[in-house]
């Protein structure tokens, strides 16, 4: 007889508290279409990490499945959209329905410092 385990690395589940956030922010709808929602985000190297909850390219390989982490392209832009963040990366729009509980805020008020200034973004091919 085979003993099995089914083991997922790459998920999380999302709290009460992220699952009322996310049902909040899809009750107030949006202009411009969004990719998914993000929770417990922050922003490092100019890339949202977080989260992901219904993700609009989520596969049947489970790839952008709910409670995946995911690091997102590169971000251009943070604003606020009702009561949420928005974030605008390269390939996608992110609504931010909760931050990390230590240095998500400050990473968010750290990009928006740093995006007033130039824009540099990563380089298509490393060395």
């Amino acid at each position: 007889m085979l003993d099995t385990l089914d083991v997922n690395f790459h998920g999380k589940r999302h709290t009460d508290f992220d699952l009322k956030r996310i049902i909040r922010a899809q009750e107030q709808g949006f202009d411009i279409p969004v990719t998914a929602y993000l929770c417990g985000v922050s922003i490092r190297a100019r890339a949202g990490i977080g989260l992901v909850f219904g993700h609009k390219r989520k596969d049947q390989y489970g790839r952008y499945g709910d409670g995946h982490l995911i690091r997102t392209s590169d971000v251009l832009k943070v604003e606020r959209e009702g009561r949420f963040w928005v974030m605008t990366t390269v390939n996608s729009r992110y609504v931010l329905a909760t931050f990390q509980r230590v240095n998500g805020r400050a990473s968010l008020r750290q990009f928006l410092q740093l995006s007033r200034r130039q824009h540099h973004l990563s380089p298509q091919v490393l060395q």
